[in-house]
């Protein structure tokens, strides 16, 4: 009988780890991954592939995995998956592929995700550049933004032959995935490898330029591009609106991460600086929350965790929660911040909180938070940081006429097109829903390059 739990991940002792940015997990070795590869049954209606957001034929590359066959089964997987190194890191597979497993009725699901980067490492190490045979069509369009959306449309729209510009605000490349995500669960060289991929594809990559200043979605259109495709993220934190918050020593986990991340502000010799507290609270259950909470303890401050509701409800994906607890993060469950305290010298001194009680659940599916009457305490903190999610910048929509937005932000688009008001202009990603997962935007940059091509033929051929 075939072992009903996944093959441990090597990873980094919690001890060594809070004192390095470097990756926590170290990756499966050749026989691990054929042995957890084994583990799969090769189900004949294969359930995992309905729960991939881009449709990777999962049984397929396992399958040669499981023959050593390293080389085909990146080959399979490149065939619907731009970023499969990153992908096969943070992309939430218990949510999606691995919980649709068959294996995880009666045990662990197989730990496709874990397979996806064994093989994308395995290929970095030993594959050869992917060859495409690239049919040059003569038209050309636009992708505002460089993350995980932007960058799987581009791929995909490259493959059929279009010229492709990606346009990007900063001066790096990879949006999210440089800017939020931490080195130790993605590192950088990572990122650079699969956007190096796309531009030896033929892939053009301007930076420094954004669009509603630097250029409009007009001029874009006048200067030839026949198609746009707006995947510009969602990088405007959420703030609770409570009082204190405009005190010293408060910050979103968007800019500390991106002071983190992408300037290297944990570094000695980084020209960027960020505030090293200690004692820092983050507020949230999400993956950015842990993302800053364990940049923090990296940092060398004492961290809390506060959050409104019980641990079951966390949103955070499980091994990160379990990492971070591993790290010596603390976590205040039912708890609920009502105010930053300060100084006399304007600088955050405590968090005050009420202890909170779930009720029924809400629109949210998830038990609903009230607070307990009486029940307020302090948490001692100079440090404060909302880890609360996140709405897309309004400078495109207000500069370009006739598109369309959510009240919220979000630009209006058809699901699975992501064709928006405006005729040749399309969205998806975090532009679109509002912060979400990698694979989530990934998907919809696929489905949405799907639908420029279709758009393009219709009207220039």
């Amino acid at each position: 009988m075939k072992n009903i739990n996944k093959v441990p991940m090597p990873a980094q002792a919690p001890d060594v780890r809070i004192n390095n940015f470097s990756e926590v997990e170290l990756g499966y070795t050749e026989d691990m991954a054929i042995e957890e590869a084994k583990r799969c049954i090769n189900c004949k209606h294969k359930p995992c592939v309905s729960g991939c957001p881009v449709g990777i034929d999962i049984p397929a590359f396992i399958s040669r995995i499981k023959d050593g066959n390293f080389a085909e089964a990146f080959n399979i997987i490149s065939e619907d998956s731009a970023l499969p190194a990153v992908c096969g890191r943070v992309c939430p597979q218990e949510a999606q592929c691995e919980k649709y497993c068959v294996r995880g009725i009666k045990g662990e699901s197989v730990a496709i995700g874990r397979l996806e980067r064994f093989v994308a490492d395995w290929n970095m190490q030993h594959g050869d550049e992917a060859v495409h045979d690239i049919v040059e069509n003569g038209h050309k369009v636009a992708v505002v933004g460089s993350g995980p959306s932007g960058l799987t449309c581009a791929g995909e729209l490259r493959k059929m032959g279009y010229e492709v510009s990606v346009f990007e605000a900063l001066h790096e490349a990879g949006g999210v995935l440089v800017y939020g995500i931490p080195e130790f669960r993605l590192p950088n060289d990572i990122v650079h490898r699969e956007i190096q991929s796309l531009i030896s594809m033929g892939v053009k990559i301007e930076l420094n330029i954004v669009i509603g200043r630097t250029f409009t979605i007009d001029d874009l259109f006048s200067q030839g591009f026949k198609a746009v495709y707006i995947a510009s993220g969602a990088g405007c934190p959420k703030f609770m609106g409570i009082p204190g918050e405009n005190l010293n020593g408060v910050l979103s986990a968007n800019e500390y991460l991106t002071r983190i991340n992408l300037m290297q502000a944990y570094k000695e010799d980084s020209h960027t600086p960020v505030l090293r507290g200690e004692h820092v609270c983050v507020v949230g259950g999400g993956n950015v929350a842990m993302d800053a909470a364990r940049c923090a303890r990296r940092m060398g401050s004492e961290v809390s965790i506060i959050y409104r509701r019980s641990r079951s409800e966390l949103p955070a994906r499980l091994e990160e929660v379990h990492h971070a607890e591993e790290e010596g993060i603390k976590f205040y469950f039912l708890h609920n911040p009502v105010r930053v305290i300060g100084d006399e010298n304007g600088w955050v001194s405590g968090v005050e909180c009420i202890k909170m009680r779930l009720e029924e659940a809400d629109s949210s599916g998830r038990a609903r938070p009230v607070p307990i009457e009486g029940s307020e305490t302090v948490i001692k903190a100079d440090m404060f940081i909302p880890a609360l999610g996140t709405n897309p910048n309004p400078l495109i929509v207000r500069t370009t006429e006739g598109l369309k937005a959510e009240k919220w932000g979000g630009i209006i688009a058809e699901e699975g097109s992501g064709a928006t008001s405006r005729d040749g202009v399309f969205a998806g990603g975090d532009a679109v829903t509002g912060s979400a997962t990698v694979i989530l935007a990934m998907g919809a940059g696929k489905g949405a390059a799907k639908a420029i091509d279709e758009y393009i033929k219709d009207k220039y051929s």
